[in-house]
């Protein structure tokens, strides 16, 4: 199961404890973390893997900015296997070349004022079989064969839930930010109009006031 031990350190000492209390939950039940980079900021998570598991890395900026983030995939020894710089959304798959742990970071640095919000999936190794029997030589019965059958439908429609959801937050994140600048923009288009019709007004006035002249005689 994806981030154990080797990564609930990795976030101790960085993250509030409620938080802490929430992503340990999200441990025990789940492969999948959506978490908040501020500005200016880098986290990194760590994973042990053996030599020869296959693993996929997934990630995509649901809000904040332009929706994008800096990410690093580095081996025990520090190689990177994997780097690319201000990516909305990317999926990385790798085997892994010797036991040790593995490290992923993502950076927000680049960014002055905006916070992002990261969702990431990192699967290690394959699904164990459905059934011990499964990789048997002889067939499966017809009720074991619908049943992994259905069990592969299901997980297809989780990814296609968490695909939707995904692209859900990040619609509705574009909407409200949209929403905000139409609402700042009409406050500046009302004062602007106000302060037109306070100065035509004046100006107006100014136009059919009576203009007083003092006349001198001049005696010869």
């Amino acid at each position: 199961m994806l981030l154990r031990g080797s990564l609930a350190a990795g976030l101790r000492g960085r993250l509030p404890p409620l938080l802490l209390v929430v992503l340990a939950a999200c441990v025990a039940q789940a492969s999948e973390i959506t978490f908040e980079l501020p500005d200016n900021a880098k986290q990194c998570f760590y994973e042990e893997i053996a030599q020869g598991t296959k693993c996929t890395l997934e990630f995509q900026v649901i809000t904040g900015g332009h929706y994008d983030v800096d990410c690093r995939l580095e081996d025990p020894d520090g190689i990177v296997l994997y780097k690319e710089m201000k990516k909305q959304y990317d999926s990385f798959t790798f085997t892994a070349s010797r036991n040790g742990t593995y490290k992923f970071c993502f950076s927000n640095e680049f960014s002055t004022f905006t916070h992002k919000t990261v969702y990431f999936d990192f699967q290690v190794g394959e699904d164990p079989p459905l059934f011990p029997s499964e990789n048997r030589v002889t067939a499966l019965t017809q009720m074991e064969s619908a049943c992994v059958s259905i069990h592969e439908a299901l997980k297809s429609v989780i990814d296609y839930q968490t695909h939707f959801r995904l692209r859900e937050a990040q619609g509705r994140s574009r909407a409200e930010d949209l929403n905000t600048r139409v609402a700042y923009w009409s406050i500046g288009e009302a004062i602007i109009l106000l302060v037109v019709s306070i100065g035509q007004v004046f100006l107006l006035k100014s136009f059919f006031s009576d203009k007083r002249t003092t006349t001198t005689r001049v005696g010869s």
